[in-house]
Formats: structure tokens, sequence, C-alpha cells
């Protein structure tokens, strides 16, 4: 069984799961699927071979005293997060209307403008080659000098501008990096950035990597 995670792909490449071979698909709802914080899929054509996590509270067939077999009903216990739910199908329309294709190629073009920048200032330690549409997604790990992570993605926030700062859920791959102790810093533009605010990143990472050295 091969199961994918897809938390940074969903919504940015085009995934096919009958051609792949992929068993179960995961993917964050909040990222480039544009829907609410805490939302998530699991795509499990043989869903029901699955063993329950939490049980009770269906709701759906409550005269039973176990779990239904049905799916998607035997995962879903308690009340679902309707509003979410709703949230993340209206992101998804948003990427299908747009065309992921279409997003891929903006973003794309944002990120390898930033690479391409940040590759020429002192003090910046970037962690991929310049990203590729093929094999990359727009994300870029990086450090500024040896300032820990969170405290670079604080002076960011202080700035006005998001990052993400640390272990990014992934502590193995920063231990490949050699960047356990440490982590790293995340930036990754949507389909709603543009140069102007690729050039704000820019100005601000390079006023932090002069004012900490």
């Amino acid at each position: 069984r091969m199961a994918v995670d897809c938390a940074q792909s969903a919504g940015v490449l085009p995934i096919d799961i009958n051609g792949s071979g992929i068993d179960y698909l995961c993917a964050a709802g909040h990222k480039g699927l544009y829907g609410p914080m805490g939302t998530g899929m699991l795509i499990a054509p043989d869903g029901g071979s699955l063993a329950t996590v939490i049980e009770g509270g269906t709701g759906t067939q409550s005269a039973l005293s176990s779990q239904p077999v049905t799916m998607p009903d035997r995962m879903e216990s308690g009340t679902q997060n309707v509003p979410g739910i709703a949230g993340l199908r209206a992101g998804i329309e948003f990427v299908k209307a747009r065309g992921i294709k279409n997003i891929n190629r903006h973003e794309m073009e944002i990120i390898r403008y930033m690479y391409d920048e940040m590759s020429k200032m002192k003090y910046i330690r970037l962690y991929t080659r310049q990203p590729q549409p093929e094999y990359y997604v727009p994300v870029l790990s990086f450090n500024v000098g040896s300032i820990p992570s969170e405290t670079a993605g604080r002076l960011f926030a202080e700035k006005g501008i998001a990052v993400r700062a640390g272990l990014h859920c992934a502590p193995e791959a920063h231990r490949f990096m050699g960047t356990q102790e440490n982590g790293a810093v995340r930036v990754a533009p949507s389909v709603f950035t543009g140069i102007g605010e690729a050039k704000q990143f820019l100005f601000a990472l390079g006023r932090i990597a002069r004012d900490n050295h």
C-alpha cells in the first residue's frame, strides 16, 4: 500500500490517483486548496479496510452499537466541521476555476524570481536548487546566517510578513539537511502574491540579514 502526503502539492500540481498507484492520498485544506485552517482530506478508494481512530456519535446510524461500515460515516465520528468543509469546497472550486496549470505557472514565476535574488544575498543559505516546475512545488526553505529560524520568523512577522519557521512537521527531513537544531524558514507565494509582495519580502530579508550580522 502506498500513502502519499500531498500537503504542499494539492492544488499546485496535477495529481493522478488512479494512474500513479496511490492507495491513500492526504491533503491539507488550508494550503494550495485555499480552504480554512483545520481542514483536510483523506482520499481512500479502499477506505473500508482502514482501522478507525475515534468511534461513536456518527448520528447516521444511531441504533447501531458499533461503528457503521459504510463510508465515509465509518471515519466521521462526532459533529462534523460543516463551515470548514463548506469553505474547503469553495477553495477547491476556486482552484478548479483558476486552473492548476495557471496557478502553478504564476507561483513558479514568483518563487524562481525570489530564489534568484536570494541566491545573490549575503548570509542567506538556501536548501534547494532553483525550483523547476517538473520537480518542485513553489516553496523555499532557507536560513539567515546563524539566526535561529524562530527568531527570523518573528522578525519577519514584525515587518508584516508571514513565513513558517521551525521543523515544519518533518524532523527527519531536517536531520537530512542538518537543520534539526535551528530548523529553517519556509516561504511560499500564493496565487494572490505578485512581484510587488515578493520585492517587499526580499527587502525585509535583506534588512534582517544586515541588522543581525
